[in-house]
């Protein structure tokens, strides 16, 4: 098992913002490595024509929702590997670890039992007709015999932030990503003796990808920490309750992302189309902050399990400097692109309700920072059940904002992103107060309330 530094060597004491960008660059990369594989699989099927672009579409969304519910595997493994080596318990972080993968491989086999057979419904319930139907079908089963692949890296990227190895994650993603597109080719069209399999091929293409993935970080945590068949139930109570706090906040969060883009495309087809080309803008800049993030919640972690609450108030301070700072420059920059985004993403058409939408939009960026960084900050902590409480008042306000909204209006797109500033204020507002001054019993007022 390899051994883990003295808290009181941790870089962070004397370079704290080196240590923070140091570690976040890694994670913002491999959290780009999957939607840009995304765009190659779109790239490729689209050579095939409408039909199996649209089966895509489906498929990707019924899996892409059904595998981030689970998130609570990876979010909470970081959080108990992280506070257990700040305490220098080793062989606890083993316990966790090797629990979260049991899960992980419980889970995802189980989704292949079930989803084999549900596979046409939810390709029905995602609007799927006809041939549409059939493709979307047979990619979503394809899919999901890399169920267990996927599981197993969520909890095992987890862990190895936890251990603020920031890197491997991202030479794994690299890795599986890049078999991904090497296979895309070879099963989606044919190759000699390998058939083409035309849209369901992608989905193959990715489960061989994430499951080889998967051996590869399976190894990793063996070689890195060791592994056990010993659990603790009481480990894997915790787990289950950061993963039904987890489930509800992921919830909540999606009613919002969807009513929103429900109330966009009620407003106007080229409303949907510019609201659409805001969203995914949007989206990459969220990996920046989630960046910081994830870079936070493994520091604050590790410090609050080693008894320096002071030194993860220190974590929280900086890296919420850092991602205010990078949502101020964000806005500069995503004014100064409206041209340049309008014409790379915007049909012509939408364009006069793109502009001010999208003003709206980058002024949303330092709220989008604070949001995010708290939020890590609290899954540091293991302040799961806060952070969804704090979710569940912010999409009351945010759900209330949108219903009000009047669709015939001409400026009804920018209030549809004005609600988001409002949604993230709220957000901001709880993730703040429970750092600053401390609101309740919050974790980082006390090492009584931490533990």
């Amino acid at each position: 098992m390899a051994s883990n530094p003295a808290p009181d060597a941790h870089p962070f004491h004397d370079r704290p913002h080196r240590t923070l960008v140091t570690l976040s660059f890694p994670v913002l990369f491999s959290l780009l490595a999957e939607p840009l594989t995304g765009l190659a699989d779109t790239a490729f099927v689209s050579r095939l024509g409408p039909v199996p672009l649209a089966a895509l579409g489906v498929g990707t969304i019924a899996l892409s929702s059904m595998f981030w519910i689970f998130n609570f595997l990876g979010i909470g493994s970081q959080t108990e590997v992280a506070q257990a080596l700040g305490r220098q318990k080793g062989q606890q972080a083993v316990r966790i670890t090797s629990l979260a993968l049991a899960v992980a491989i419980a889970i995802g086999s189980a989704l292949i039992v079930a989803g084999f057979p549900l596979a046409g419904i939810l390709a029905s319930l995602l609007g799927g007709e006809g041939a549409v139907h059939a493709d979307a079908s047979a990619y979503i089963q394809l899919r999901l015999l890399g169920a267990p692949g996927v599981l197993i890296m969520m909890v095992g990227f987890g862990v190895l932030r936890g251990m603020q190895d920031m890197r491997t994650p991202l030479w794994i993603a690299v890795a599986v990503n890049v078999l991904n597109i090497v296979l895309d080719p070879l099963l989606i069209y044919g190759s000699g003796p390998i058939p083409a399999l035309g849209v369901a091929g992608a989905g193959l293409a990715s489960s061989i990808a994430q499951n080889l993935g998967a051996l590869w970080v399976i190894w990793e945590l063996w070689r890195r920490l060791g592994l056990t068949r010993h659990f603790n139930l009481g480990d894997a109570t915790r787990l289950l309750k950061v993963g039904g706090d987890l489930f509800l906040r992921t919830g909540l969060l999606m009613l919002y992302l969807l009513l929103a883009t429900r109330v966009a495309n009620q407003i106007s087809p080229e409303a949907g189309a510019a609201h659409q080309a805001i969203r995914q803008a949007y989206l990459f800049s969220a990996f920046i902050m989630e960046a910081y993030a994830i870079t936070a919640q493994s520091l604050v972690g590790y410090f609050l399990g080693a008894g320096e609450l002071e030194t993860a108030r220190r974590v929280a301070r900086i890296s919420t400097l850092w991602s205010l700072v990078t949502g101020i420059i964000l806005t500069v920059a995503l004014v100064l692109l409206t041209d340049a985004i309008g014409a790379l993403l915007v049909p012509p058409e939408a364009m006069a309700l793109f502009i001010p939408a999208w003003i709206a939009t980058a002024m949303l960026q330092p709220l989008s920072g604070l949001a995010f960084v708290t939020d890590g900050i609290h899954w540091g902590t293991a302040d799961f059940r806060y952070l969804r409480n704090g979710m569940f008042f912010s999409t009351i306000a945010g759900v209330a904002a949108l219903l009000l909204i009047d669709t015939s209006q001409p400026d009804a797109l920018v209030w549809v992103w004005l609600t988001m500033v409002a949604w993230l204020g709220v957000r901001s507002a709880f993730g703040l107060v429970r750092i600053w001054p401390g609101m309740m019993d919050s974790p980082l007022r006390s090492l009584k309330a931490a533990t």
